[in-house]
């Protein structure tokens, strides 16, 4: 069990350190916290719920993911070198990738209602 409390500490300093100074995961916090807003609104379903969670959390992993990636780049190499910058790269299209496919899935989730909204509105 102190093992487990010892790598959740480690974790959790983690997720400090790159909140503190990842901008991007700034930004993804407020676009989930818009998509968690606009799903109790819209009373999206139970199954809504879930993909949106996971796919937020795929967006949150990614950026993570990227983040310790261009940490480590930085320490193998603080010099600029082209296998350095392509790691980088490679690594911050990840997370675009995986950006628009929330996106696309906000899109498919969020349009009905926001649709049946406007319809009911105007």
């Amino acid at each position: 069990m102190k093992r487990f409390f010892s790598s959740l500490g480690f974790a959790i300093e983690g997720l400090q350190t790159a909140f503190s100074q990842q901008a991007n995961l700034r930004i993804h916090l407020i676009v989930f916290a818009l998509a968690l807003f606009f799903a109790w609104l819209f009373g999206v379903s139970f199954t809504e719920w879930l993909i949106i969670i996971v796919v937020s959390g795929l967006v949150f992993s990614a950026e993570l993911l990227n983040s310790a990636i261009e940490k480590v780049v930085d320490l193998a190499s603080p010099e600029i070198h082209p296998l350095a910058k392509q790691a980088k790269d490679i690594a911050a299209a990840g997370v675009l990738v995986t950006a628009f496919a929330a996106v696309v899935v906000g899109v498919l989730i969020y349009g009905k209602y926001f649709l049946q909204f406007l319809s009911d509105f105007l």
